[in-house]
């Protein structure tokens, strides 16, 4: 894989001036570790905050949302079983966006919410946070717990590692002076957890203990910038073993970088990442989502296509707010090839797929 034009960050980085409203030029980049601190101010309308965490495991989906997009907040959890095609969760939309805060860095202080009908908690654990999971562990525990609109009572209760020299991929996507994104995006975590909705309780992930619980990868996208009023995005990424035997993240969008000079598109091999700076093209359709989501490279560093099984749909009509998305999930297949130019075969790979268009 030849490697990208785009600059790496070593040092942290300030994402805006000193008055918190136009993008720091200094910023522009990518980094393998996040290092970019969220500065930013005015604006209002404009400058949206989040963290949003998924995590497959095996038949089961969840997606975990803490936003605040200045005139409203967003607190949600989802699930959906891949296997039933059943789904469920809780949402909470917050005016002002009321007790829903994010920092500056993401990760530098615990996500929290209680309410009615939802209680969700997201903690990061390691050096400098002041707890600790197991010995040695870094990583995110995530504890929620609602009530369905049935009434049923559901909870979540996942730790998700951060294993020793993991790479991520933060960037930033310039679209101007003023308005810009930074974000995240972390592939193939290792998860473990528990799930219980009703009388039935799934225990996911594999424990050192024991080994039936199945694969299960977290997924982290942090968002901290200043949005134009009409965006559409795809995004895509998802986890497993090559036929060699190596571990794979995989990680691209396309639609909102186009024409920024920047991409959120990389590979992780056994967690060393691999920065792609070309825009991938998407074979998909939006009217059949449950047909093959193909993404390929023209430069050769990866072809691969999704099989979905499930397709979460959703669609929020605001006066403000008006947001459409079909994001699906499924098993990913193809061939990526790394830094070393060894093209590696991924077969059945967890993973998803998105198109969202949005008015916000």
């Amino acid at each position: 894989m030849e490697p990208t034009h785009e600059p790496e960050l070593t040092h942290p980085v300030d994402l805006c001036t000193p008055n918190g409203r136009e993008l720091d030029p200094r910023a522009r980049g990518w980094s393998r570790t996040p290092l970019t601190r969220a500065n930013l101010r005015g604006r209002w309308g404009r400058t949206k905050r989040w963290d949003y965490w998924a995590v497959l495991a095996g038949d089961l989906a969840f997606g975990l949302v803490y936003a605040d997009v200045d005139y409203l907040g967003l607190v949600s959890v989802w699930w959906g079983d891949l296997a039933t095609g059943a789904s469920g969760g809780r949402d909470v939309a917050v005016p002002l966006a009321r007790g829903v805060r994010l920092p500056e860095r993401s990760g530098d202080a615990p996500l929290t919410w209680s309410g009615k009908h939802l209680d969700l908690r997201i903690s990061p654990f390691g050096p400098g946070t002041g707890a600790a999971a197991r010995e040695g562990e870094r990583g995110t525990r995530i504890k929620a717990s609602w009530t369905e609109t049935d009434g049923t009572a559901a909870s979540l209760d996942v730790f998700i590692s951060e294993p020793e020299g993991h790479e991520s991929l933060s960037v930033v996507i310039p679209w101007s002076r003023r308005t810009f994104q930074f974000t995240t995006k972390d592939q193939a975590l290792p998860a473990v957890g528990r799930f219980r909705h009703g009388d039935r309780q799934v225990d996911f992930g594999v424990r050192p203990d024991r080994t039936d619980g199945g694969e299960a990868w977290g997924v982290l996208d942090v968002g901290r910038g200043r949005w134009p009023y009409s965006t559409t995005w795809n995004w895509g990424g998802g986890a497993g073993h090559a036929e060699t035997g190596e571990l794979i993240g995989l990680q691209f969008g396309a639609k909102w970088t186009d024409g920024t000079g920047f991409t959120e598109n990389a590979v992780t091999v056994d967690g060393r990442l691999h920065k792609i700076g070309r825009e991938l093209r998407w074979e998909y359709s939006w009217d059949d989502p449950m047909a093959p989501w193909r993404v390929i490279d023209p430069g050769g560093a990866l072809d691969l296509t999704l099989t979905p099984r499930f397709d979460k749909h959703g669609a929020t009509n605001a006066v403000l707010l008006r947001t459409e998305v079909h994001q699906v999930f499924g098993t990913w297949s193809g061939t990526v090839v790394g830094e070393d130019g060894v093209e590696r075969t991924l077969r059945d790979a967890q993973g998803f797929a998105e198109e969202s268009r949005n008015r916000w």
